[in-house]
């Protein structure tokens, strides 16, 4: 091996044995809550010794894993539950309201782009208020006990079929290294184990979004519709059959859209500071340094959040129709009956176009980005 090649080794080894997720192993990285996404880390050079390691204690690193993803779950329940509800047609008569008496500014130029972010984070910051103070605290975390409870069968779900995925699909196309495993096999893989944790875990989803939705009518004299996880699981199939449990499913298929450009893009910019890294070891003149480390260290985190950001930003929408789809039926037929609003992917997109425009297919992104990006800097960063 030339001196070079050797630098090369060495910096990607340095970039890439920080796991930030031991939990996991060293080929692979956790997107979304909801599927469990599980990602590959393909450009992570594979030591045997400590891939021995760490298989040691599964146990331990999965009940890590889930004590972290429940944390982070209670922590930013109150963002999650905002971000449902203006995902959903709850808060468009007050969002207009608010709209009249502060309107947003012309969007003709970008010098309107910042009075615009201000605006409607502004608008964000009073609706969550307004939960507080019309419906309690315990408003604010309406859905976490599903939260939590998905959490766990997601992770297992998709490790298990992600797992066997890749080891199928090598052994079918004689891929026998996992180094030498082509990036097609892990996407698929994951695809496929996307799929299979949001068919396994729908319903678990539906009832924390249904329960997040329950506006409490106390002021009609009426309380909540659901008294319960379990009281929305027997209403629903009463009055939707089993297949009411699984609406928002198609959203959720598409969803898989997301992980994926957030891997491919953070794997380049992984690929681009390991370049850097080997530039500076290869020059027998260089001094590595603490301030080296932080650049390092600064580059996976922001790394890491700007694919989280650019990613989440461009499916969005599809969060949005998801949170449609699962919403309880609004819509009276009279006897007493109700039906669905939304009845289905591609007629969900129309309506929502037709009646609030493009801008009600990105509502709730302001809580969403300040969830999930600052989770996945540090995730993936450290």
């Amino acid at each position: 091996m030339s001196r070079s090649d050797a630098h090369t080794s060495s910096a990607q080894a340095r970039l890439s044995l920080t796991n930030p997720r031991p939990d996991l192993g060293d080929d692979v990285i956790v997107q979304s809550r909801e599927t469990g996404d599980v990602v590959p880390n393909d450009s992570q050079q594979i030591i045997q010794g400590s891939r021995q390691n760490d298989q040691a204690k599964p146990f331990a690193h999965f009940v890590a894993g889930g004590i972290g993803g429940m944390t982070a779950a209670t922590l930013t329940s109150p963002l999650d539950v905002l971000k449902t509800r203006l995902q959903s047609d709850f808060y468009q008569s007050q969002l207009k309201e608010l709209r009249a008496v502060h309107p947003l500014p012309p969007s003709s130029s970008f010098a309107t782009l910042p009075r615009s972010a201000m605006v409607h984070f502004n608008e964000t910051v009073q609706i969550l208020r307004s939960i507080y103070v019309h419906e309690g605290w315990r408003a604010l975390f309406k859905g976490l006990g599903p939260n939590l409870i998905g959490v766990v069968p997601a992770r297992a779900i998709n490790f298990y079929v992600y797992g066997n995925g890749k080891r199928i699909l090598g052994d079918y196309f004689n891929y026998h290294d996992v180094r030498e495993t082509p990036v097609g096999i892990h996407l698929t893989a994951a695809a496929v184990a996307g799929i299979a944790t949001g068919t396994a875990t729908n319903p678990i989803w539906l009832v924390k979004t249904r329960l997040q939705l329950d506006k409490s009518n106390a002021e009609h004299g009426q309380g909540r519709q659901y008294k319960n996880s379990w009281d929305c699981i027997k209403q629903t199939v009463r009055h939707e059959g089993i297949r009411g449990l699984y609406k928002g499913l198609s959203a959720s298929y598409l969803g898989v859209t997301e992980s994926t450009l957030q891997w491919v893009m953070y794997e380049q910019m992984k690929m681009f500071l390991a370049r850097r890294e080997a530039v500076k070891h290869a020059d027998p003149n260089y001094h590595y340094g603490a301030w080296d480390d932080v650049e390092l260290w600064g580059g996976r985190v922001c790394s890491a959040g700007t694919a989280k950001l650019i990613a989440a930003a461009a499916t969005y929408p599809h969060e949005v129709v998801r949170t449609r789809l699962r919403q309880a039926p609004t819509i009276s037929v009279g006897g007493g009956k109700v039906e669905m609003k939304y009845t289905g992917l591609v007629q969900c997109f129309k309506v929502v176009w037709m009646e609030e425009g493009m801008l009600g297919l990105y509502g709730g992104l302001t809580p969403h980005l300040l969830r999930v990006v600052p989770s996945a800097a540090i995730m993936f960063g450290m």
